[in-house]
């Protein structure tokens, strides 16, 4: 499978039996190009990086171990008033941990080459290129060409981070790929983005002791709700992460020290500031993988805004027998287990007489800020604007975790916010909850709300006592009453 950039390492999938395809015109049946999550599941089931593109090597698995770390610093802290007797502050060392997540990684880069040998999935390591739309030249790093055709195609390159065109200097900073395979420490950083990989990095970087800023031009976390993005956004500011709001970077250059200066314009102050950081990394979103791939010898189109690829509710491209999954599709959520789910289906659709399509409505994600950030359905301001702000009835309460109470920790961010439509028993349209082990809270709420679970349903409910997530379905505070939603007691 290949990511195409010139610098990457690339890897390649086909799925054949024996030398022709089922037409019996092509050498392989189905031809993956790409490594990532989506492109392994879907040449299992019919880059730069090793095996398991970004998510694997350079997103969700790395960056979740680092939180971790971040946490289990906190836990520390707390540690003293639940009576254990340990110094402090405590000094973090990034090589120990940068090595123990760069060697799990590298065994799951193992462990999905032994998977695809398994499961007799020829593996080439070449960069690709589209002659026509069933034909694909690998070149490999020495230069060595290879002719693959196939009677299926589908496209799983996946997205880079984005580097800004038009700010000197912009070279000297580094983008979240790197920051997880530093062997040292990163220093004292400014991260440039409200992403959730800004929030998320910025977040775990705070958390190791680390001096860290983040930098945001407009609104945080755009796409989800803002009411929770603002909390997740006060919590870090909270939690010691410096924010400078509403400015956008002009220049940044090397000191003779070795630092770099960045130099940003202060929108609100119309004024220009400057300070020093020992790195500056770059989270301003991801460009999709197409550019080099000579798409148009295939017949395949791409968004003329966004670059990705225009696809259908089969994945099916513009050209037949070529597909679409994961980040590149125009469209489709920019999470790992969507593409993987996709790749999946899509393998049986095209050899296992399935006919079931991906289904991308109500898809569960999690923000791992310092508090964590989980979400699945609409946000407010969506149900608002396909129902109207009148049709909508939004449940929601502060509380307080218990393993707070005893650490003194502040839950001022903790919050619960539940969207359900006003009429009949009130079908839930999205679930938003702050606060500790989110993804697990809203991992299983999830379930409830893809088969249209409603309010009366959720409040019938037992909770599980003493958790946090038995407080959802206690919600009973609505907006529209204009009640203290602080929940008090036990």
């Amino acid at each position: 499978m290949a990511a195409l950039r010139l610098w990457s390492r690339f890897r390649w999938r086909g799925r054949g039996r024996g030398v022709r395809g089922l037409s019996g015109k092509y050498e392989y049946d189905l031809l993956v190009i790409g490594g990532g999550s989506g492109g392994l599941a879907c040449s299992k089931e019919g880059t730069r990086w090793g095996l398991g593109g970004t998510c694997v090597n350079v997103g969700c698995i790395p960056k979740k171990l680092m939180h971790h770390a971040a946490v289990l610093g906190g836990a520390i802290k707390d540690a003293k008033n639940y009576g254990w007797d340990l110094p402090l502050p405590g000094h973090h060392d990034w090589n120990t941990m940068a090595q123990a997540v760069q060697n799990h990684v590298k065994s799951l880069n193992w462990g999905h080459l032994v998977q695809l040998q398994d499961r007799k999935v020829k593996y080439m390591n070449l960069k690709g290129v589209f002659l026509d739309e069933h034909t694909i030249q690998g070149e490999s790093k020495q230069g060595e060409k290879t002719i693959l055709t196939a009677e299926n195609i589908v496209i799983a390159t996946g997205g880079r981070p984005k580097y800004p065109l038009d700010i000197l200097g912009a070279e000297l900073g580094i983008s979240s790929d790197d920051i997880f395979w530093l062997q040292d420490s990163p220093g004292k950083t400014l991260v440039i983005g409200a992403s959730y990989v800004a929030l998320e990095c910025a977040g775990f970087l705070t958390g190791v002791g680390l001096d860290t800023s983040i930098m945001v031009r407009s609104i945080p976390l755009r796409g989800f709700d803002q009411q929770m993005a603002h909390l997740v956004t006060d919590h870090m500011a909270s939690y010691g992460t410096r924010i400078f709001w509403k400015c956008i970077p002009v220049k940044i250059e090397k000191l003779d020290s070795g630092k770099l200066q960045v130099i940003w314009k202060n929108l609100e102050l119309n004024v220009e500031e400057r300070e020093s950081f020992d790195t500056v990394m770059w989270a301003i979103g991801r460009a999709p993988e197409t550019g080099d791939l000579c798409l148009d010898k295939a017949g395949v189109q791409i968004h003329p805004e966004t670059g990705k690829v225009i696809v259908g509710a089969n994945e099916e491209t513009s050209a037949s027998h070529i597909y679409a999954i994961g980040d590149l599709a125009e469209g489709r959520p920019e999470l790992t287990p969507t593409a993987i789910k996709a790749g999946k289906l899509l393998a049986h659709r095209l050899f296992g007489n399935s006919t079931e399509l991906m289904d991308y409505d109500n898809v569960a994600t999690t923000v791992f800020t310092p508090l964590e950030y989980g979400c699945v359905g609409l946000s407010e301001e969506e149900a608002v604007q396909r129902h109207g702000e009148d049709n909508i009835e939004v449940y929601h309460a502060y509380y307080k975790p218990l393993e707070f109470t005893v650490a003194e920790r502040d839950a001022t961010q903790c919050y619960i916010k539940m969207v359900c439509l006003r009429e009949g028993d009130q079908r839930i349209l999205g679930l938003h909850f702050i606060g500790p082990n989110a993804g697990e809270v809203v991992q299983g709420f999830a379930l409830g709300i893809k088969c249209n679970a409603t309010y009366s349903q959720l409040s019938s409910t037992v909770g599980i006592h003493p958790t946090c997530a038995e407080d959802v379905n206690k919600l009973n505070i609505t907006k529209r009453s204009g009640l203290d939603p602080t929940v008090t007691a036990c």
